[in-house]
């Protein structure tokens, strides 16, 4: 489920709305110039499946954006839950490296295969929390400033897409808002709780 938290960007944020509606969320977005889009799912894509299966099952929607976009880098970011030893310091490593609030030179867009992230976006004196599952596609412009969770326990698959060969490149901001907005565990939960079908709900000033 797609789910979108908007916050007001204060010392301690106050929770302005939240929706699951998709044509809501799409408009939020488009207001602070973010593209978002459903991409069909592959049905015969496997749990866990590769980076090579992933791209050829999104193969002919990968080519036409790439083609329309002039990308020359596409890759698949993926983590999932293992019984390794190392797993909890291994997931909090990748997760920590995208937690703080940064920008980039150019737009970031990714492609969410399978599981789920949220994306955090800093315009003006709100934040927009998006929580992406698979199907979902988020262009975020360059020079946004913004965030992405993958939760303690993460368990995704992207398509990221680069207009530069170096791939992922940040420059951090050195702000702490990320650390007093809720993280994706809190989401997670908030939206099981008020799960409602394509809802939305307006939260009344504190």
């Amino acid at each position: 489920m797609t789910y979108l938290t908007t916050w007001a960007a204060e010392a301690r944020p106050r929770l302005l709305e939240e929706t699951t509606d998709l044509a809501r969320i799409r408009a939020v977005l488009a207001e602070i110039a973010v593209r978002f889009e459903r991409w069909p799912l592959a049905s015969d894509l496997p749990a866990g499946a590769g980076t090579e299966e992933i791209l050829t099952a999104y193969r002919s929607r990968i080519d036409e954006l790439t083609a329309a976009e002039g990308f020359v880098l596409v890759n698949v970011a993926a983590l999932h839950p293992t019984t390794a030893e190392n797993w909890r310091e291994v997931a909090a490593a990748a997760r920590e490296r995208f937690l703080a609030e940064h920008t980039h030179a150019d737009d970031e867009i990714r492609f969410v295969a399978a599981g789920s992230g949220v994306f955090y976006l800093h315009v003006g004196s709100r934040v927009q929390a998006v929580r992406c599952e698979a199907g979902d596609l988020i262009s975020v412009p360059k020079g946004t400033t913004h965030w992405f969770d993958m939760g303690v326990d993460p368990d995704f698959a992207a398509v990221r897409f680069f207009r530069a060969p170096d791939g992922w490149v940040g420059a951090f901001t050195g702000s702490d808002i990320a650390t007093r907005i809720p993280d994706f565990d809190d989401l997670a939960r908030r939206a099981a709780a008020n799960a409602q079908p394509a809802t939305q709900r307006p939260v009344a000033a504190s």
